[in-house]
């Protein structure tokens, strides 16, 4: 049979079935977090008022799971890469279906979303590839797995960054000579978040639980890892491929750097990103999802754009869109009412 990315119809096909079992699932994981009482109560560390179920993140990792298997069979070259992002996904997201039911310790979850990093690196090693790309795997898997839990606090916010970031890679990936697995795993993990948003947005019916952010950190991680190979642009393909990125990793960046520095607990749960402080001050989520979808949007676009130029112009555009990033982050923080004077909703 052959590997579906070699044709748009095919391709277009799986991606369509994949929404539809992301969708099929979440509705599943939803009757069971109510029968379960699996809930994610209003606090005063929370962003929402009323109790919701949480846990539909399962779905998304059900479909890449599937996705997995086909694809280590389609491209048995990048077998191995394929079966340890399975193994490493797989992990994170029992970690976090776990951590959903009761809660774990954040040293037991990190030493976990590092055996998931080793399991991603040694298998870049096996496939013959440096050991600067398995220790930037190892690296992503780290810091993407957390970065997502930190930031998936408001309505479809973690679910839509992440199908954004996947098809801009899925296109990228579809540019070049030979896209092979990478194109169809990027369109699979875009279509399988666009199959879980309408139950998370605009007002969620259900939240991805630790069990789906973490798969999706994981998720983009493992995207990367088969991506930079590709790009054949030396350092610069790192500055090219974290672009769509750029909005989570600058906000949690300079919102954990501020906490550390004010010897606050910065791993414990809190209010302070730039995003909830928007969504406190005006009382709603979605147009502060929708201006993030905006702005990771448009870093999709500047990746397409840049990917051809010399690897000097490509490190200044990534570091401007960064700067432009840090800028509205602080405005965005300066504007906002302390934690607590409001509270918005999901």
């Amino acid at each position: 049979m052959a590997p579906i990315a070699a044709s748009p119809m095919p391709l277009l096909a799986w991606s369509c079935a994949q929404v539809a079992l992301a969708a099929a699932g979440t509705c599943l994981a939803r009757r069971y977090a109510l029968r379960r009482r699996l809930l994610d109560h209003p606090g005063e560390r929370r962003s929402h008022r009323v109790a919701t179920p949480r846990g539909g993140g399962v779905a998304i990792v059900a479909c890449l799971l599937v996705t997995a298997l086909a694809l280590s069979w389609w491209y048995p070259g990048e077998r191995m890469l394929l079966l340890a992002g399975g193994a490493g996904l797989l992990l994170v997201a029992a970690v976090g279906w776990i951590d959903d039911h009761r809660a774990l310790s954040a040293g037991l979850r990190l030493a976990m979303h590092a055996v998931a990093g080793l399991l991603l690196g040694a298998a870049v090693l096996h496939a013959g590839h440096g050991p600067l790309l398995a220790a930037s795997g190892v690296l992503a898997t780290l810091v993407l797995v957390n970065v997502w839990n930190f930031m998936d606090g408001i309505d479809g916010l973690a679910a839509s960054q992440g199908a954004i970031a996947a098809i801009g890679y899925g296109v990228l990936a579809s540019a070049g000579p030979e896209g092979g697995a990478a194109v169809v795993l990027a369109f699979s993990l875009g279509a399988a978040c666009l199959g879980f948003l309408p139950f998370n947005f605009p007002r969620a019916a259900i939240f991805l639980g630790d069990v789906g952010s973490g798969a999706l950190g994981l998720a983009l991680a493992w995207l990367l890892v088969l991506l930079a190979p590709r790009l054949e642009q030396g350092p610069a393909h790192w500055a090219l491929l974290l672009l769509p990125l750029s909005a989570f990793l600058v906000d949690a960046a300079l919102t954990l750097g501020t906490r550390m520095l004010r010897r606050e607990a910065w791993w414990r749960p809190h209010v302070q990103h730039a995003y909830q402080c928007w969504a406190r001050r005006i009382g709603r989520h979605p147009p502060v999802t929708l201006a993030y979808a905006a702005w990771s949007g448009a870093a999709v676009l500047t990746m397409l754009a840049t990917r051809g130029l010399d690897a000097r112009y490509i490190i200044a555009a990534a570091a401007a869109w960064c700067l432009a990033g840090g800028w509205a982050w602080a405005i965005l923080r300066a504007g906002a009412s302390p934690p607590g004077k409001e509270q918005a909703h999901e």
